[in-house]
């Protein structure tokens, strides 16, 4: 089974092209940056891997309309290999995520705050930090939450 599950940002504005003939149809190609999981660089900053991905016909036309450089979005797909050889004679590898769907990961308020600070590829940590945590492993329930509200009775 080949299906690949992405979530990340576009790191630029989608390229768009369309086919020529009788029927034309889009082509959009962009790169998702994507957070690897696990500790980053030992200095705070998490580590990306940037991830080539290419739509076809609508879902290329949804890129083109609605996608922009810092979107967080999530796309299902499967990855395609191929090869060719450059103008210097050298083969080149490529690795492409084929897009099948893709769909928005925040909302338009999230990610127009998030967009301007695209360059900078920390998450914030919405875990407690280990020193709010009880020697049981489990944190305090700060004073003033209702029991109603938590998770489980």
């Amino acid at each position: 089974m080949n299906k690949v599950i992405l979530m990340g940002r576009l790191t630029r504005d989608p390229d768009i092209r369309y086919t020529q003939g009788e029927r034309q149809m889009a082509i959009a190609r962009y790169t998702l940056a994507v957070d690897r999981r696990g500790r980053g660089s030992g200095n705070g900053e998490s580590t990306a891997d940037f991830i080539q991905c290419v739509a076809f016909d609508r879902s290329a036309e949804f890129a083109e309309k609605y996608l922009h450089q810092g979107t967080k979005i999530v796309v299902t797909g499967r990855i395609q290999t191929g090869s060719y050889t450059n103008k210097d004679g050298q083969r080149v590898y490529t690795t492409d995520v084929v897009v099948e769907d893709q769909e928005f990961a925040e909302s338009k308020a999230a990610s127009s705050a998030n967009s301007g600070n695209f360059g900078n590829y920390q998450q914030p940590s919405s875990r407690p930090t280990p020193s709010s945590a009880v020697s049981d492993g489990f944190m305090n329930i700060p004073d003033g939450v209702e029991d109603e509200g938590l998770p489980f009775n």
